[in-house]
């Protein structure tokens, strides 16, 4: 039954992408971060939907008038990160992984662009918000209900076959997603609206907790730390924080704890120490390899003995047989593209953390743009979460990441239009649909 619902869902939205190529935008997203075909058990499960989407939505592009073309510091410095992780692909030791973990990355970036260039209205904007909210906020609740079921004694997982599969990397996305979730909140004005949300909130906090994650406890408090910092409702959250974790916290297993306090005594943390070794030989790939690694995928027992044959005894003497994959967003750029691509991966990122600033700084004195503000405050958030999160995971090449970052492209060039056209009396959104925003500056 779940194979013949999706399967309708899909096939018969493709008649509305071709003709609102934006729909294809959040029916890719929603089969991205919800994977409602992985959810069935028949032929659905590994059935191509987001290949048959692509296609429909880059077919109705090209015959849409409803499409911008963009250029600013964050574009740039995005279109210098797809040049450079092509140019030290030519260089991959392993040619056909390097390939082919080039391709599933220009597949994300492709979308990412079509994102910025058709979600253009703060109708669309908003809506991609709520498509992304309800896909994993499914999971959120989904894993709540379980951890508060079960008093937290067993992990909750994301749908399999997917970038959200571990337990870990559910928990970061849950994590990105908090932020947006209280975003939706504070935009609401139905009450009934307002307290779903915030049941959203809660069971996904019990969600992440339940993932025993100790990078998502890293991540998690520091992205309420700066949830706090960006939200314009401080006491309210505050209070909201103090009353709700404790409860949360009471449910979770004594193993749990244990889990955690392990934080402080890594030395003695096999998994810990994995990740050690592992940043180890990314930093010799650099080192021996400084301008472009070793492609993608750098991070394996092959390198390990090649790069770091030292680390490689390690291994053999006390964890035989576990090569750990990078578990870090910036090491495993490094060792993948070298000190150069680093580099710019880290401009990339602080450019589009930086834009989602300034929006919420542009728009402070104008209530028509509150919305806006607010939105660019929780992308903030969010990437923060990423950043931190994101040090103890594999996760560099993360589609959700790069589609938070076409949002703040294009609330930035939304607001920047609104705030021109102001003087004439003139609304973003009241444009004609043909109309082509001229190039950011």
């Amino acid at each position: 039954m779940r194979d013949i619902l999706v399967t309708l869902i899909v096939f018969g939205s493709l008649p509305f992408i071709l003709r609102r190529p934006w729909i294809g935008i959040m029916m890719w997203n929603w089969l991205a971060y919800m994977n409602p075909h992985r959810l069935s058990w028949g032929f659905a499960f590994d059935f191509p939907f987001a290949q048959v989407v692509a296609i429909a939505t880059i077919f109705g592009f090209f015959f849409t008038t409803e499409r911008r073309y963009i250029g600013n510091g964050v574009v740039l410095a995005w279109a210098m990160l797809c040049i450079w992780v092509t140019v030290t692909t030519f260089f991959a030791l392993d040619q056909e992984s390097g390939w082919d973990s080039w391709e599933k990355m220009m597949k994300i970036q492709l979308f990412t662009a079509l994102t910025v260039m058709l979600v253009s209205t703060r109708e669309r904007i908003e809506t991609l918000i709520w498509v992304i909210v309800l896909s994993l906020g499914f999971f959120g609740v989904k894993g709540g209900l379980f951890v508060l079921r079960t008093a937290g004694e067993n992990l909750v997982w994301g749908p399999p076959g997917s970038f959200i599969h571990e337990n870990n990397a559910l928990a970061l996305a849950l994590i990105m997603t908090i932020p947006l979730m209280w975003h939706l909140y504070t935009q609401a004005t139905r009450r009934s609206v307002r307290w779903g949300l915030l049941g959203m909130i809660v069971l996904t906090a019990a969600a992440v907790l339940g993932s025993h994650s100790r990078g998502a406890a890293l991540a998690g408090t520091g992205m309420l730390a700066v949830l706090w910092l960006k939200s314009a409702q401080r006491l309210r959250l505050g209070l909201a924080i103090l009353l709700v974790f404790p409860v949360l916290l009471s449910v979770m297993p004594e193993k749990y704890f244990d889990r955690i306090e392990s934080i402080t005594s890594f030395e003695q943390d096999g998994s810990a120490l994995g990740r050690l070794r592992a940043w180890r030989v990314a930093i010799e790939i650099a080192i021996q390899r400084p301008v472009v690694g070793a492609g993608f995928n750098s991070v394996v027992e092959e390198n390990y003995r090649r790069f770091a044959p030292q680390v490689a005894q390690e291994v053999d003497q006390f964890s035989p047989g576990h090569f750990s994959d990078a578990h870090s967003i910036y090491f495993k750029v490094l060792g993948d593209h070298g000190f150069v691509g680093l580099a710019v991966y880290l401009l990339f990122g602080w450019l589009s953390y930086d834009a989602a600033g300034r929006v919420r700084a542009q728009t402070g004195n104008r209530e028509d743009l509150q919305w806006a503000g607010s939105l660019g405050a929780m992308l903030q958030v969010s990437m923060a979460g990423f950043a931190i999160g994101g040090a103890f995971l594999s996760l560099s090449y993360f589609d959700y990441f790069y589609c938070l970052v076409a949002i703040v492209v294009t609330l930035q060039i939304y607001v920047r239009d609104a705030l021109a056209s102001s003087s004439e009396g003139v609304t973003a959104d009241s444009r004609p649909a043909d109309a082509v925003p001229r190039p950011a500056a």
